[in-house]
């Protein structure tokens, strides 16, 4: 079985910046790929981006594309995800989830078979 807990979340302002963390624990090669995904209050779960941890591959949504940044520290069992200039429409709860690989199908929920708790992030205008 394999672990994942996100922190980092708060209230900022609209144009700030705010860093996530996911730390991967137990059997970690079941989420050699790791997602970030938000919930928006009355809404489905939205794909934020992906990062295969082994080969590096990056995915992101169009909307947070020059925005946020994923990256991973393998020596730490650690992805990140750097949001800068925040909007209020980014305001969400933000879960990590991990699968074994990047699919084809990586910006469905239903692909990742682990997630953690979930952070909110609140950006006020």
């Amino acid at each position: 079985q394999v672990q994942l807990g996100e922190s980092g979340g708060g209230l900022v302002q609209a144009g700030d910046s705010l860093k996530l963390s996911c730390v991967v624990s137990g059997r970690t090669f079941m989420a050699n790929a790791v997602a970030w995904f938000r919930q928006r209050t009355g809404h489905q779960y939205e794909f934020v981006a992906t990062i295969g941890r082994r080969g590096g591959t990056v995915l992101y949504a169009d909307n947070v594309k020059g925005r946020f940044t994923i990256s991973s520290d393998n020596a730490e069992n650690t992805v990140y995800l750097q949001m800068n200039s925040l909007k209020p429409e980014d305001t969400a709860a933000y879960f990590c989830a991990g699968a074994p690989a990047i699919t084809s199908n990586y910006e469905r929920p239903s692909d990742f078979g682990s997630w953690g708790q979930g952070t909110q992030v609140t950006v006020s205008s």
